[in-house]
Order: C-alpha cells, then sequence, then structure tokens
C-alpha cells in the first residue's frame, strides 16, 4: 500500500492512498472515527474509475498523525485476532 500526502498539519492531514477504494479506506474511516480525539474522517473517490481515495482527517488535541497511527495499530491488533480465530475455526 502506497500513501502520498497532499497536506500535513498539526491537527490535519490530507492524503491519498494510492490503489485503494472502498475496501480498507471504509475499515480505516470507521476506527479514526472510534477515537474522541478525531472530529472528521473521511474519503472520497473523485471519480468511479479512480483507483485511488483521497482520505482527510481532523483532530482536536491528538496530532492528526498520531491518530492515524493509532487506528493502525488497532487495525493491526484486530486482524491479528481474526486470522488467530479463522485458524481456530479451519481445524
Amino acid at each position: 500500500m502506497k500513501v502520498e500526502f497532499l497536506k500535513k498539519q498539526k491537527n490535519f492531514v490530507e492524503f491519498k492512498i494510492l490503489g485503494e477504494r472502498h475496501t480498507f479506506s471504509s475499515i480505516l474511516k470507521q476506527e479514526l472515527l472510534n477515537d474522541e480525539s478525531v472530529e472528521f474522517a473521511a474519503y472520497k473517490l473523485e471519480h468511479p474509475m479512480d483507483q485511488d481515495c483521497v482520505f482527510v482527517v481532523r483532530t482536536k488535541d491528538k496530532s492528526a498523525l498520531k491518530a492515524l497511527e493509532d487506528a493502525g495499530k488497532r487495525l493491526q491488533s484486530e486482524l491479528k485476532d481474526l486470522k488467530g480465530a479463522m485458524g481456530k475455526a479451519m481445524k
């Protein structure tokens, strides 16, 4: 996965996830919104044929980059748990 930052400020980031549409973007948006310090998180596709989504994140009392990093760590942990559960279920 490749990420290209378009704007970086303390409480605001705008970035493009290259080659990603709704799958990961939707999960990341929801995880960001679970963080109380995130005021706004959304993504958009400029055109239905686009293969890159543009994401924006605005925070209150935590840096936007830290909120993004924290969300990534939480998702990584959840996916590890899912992998373990799937492995057990398939035995």
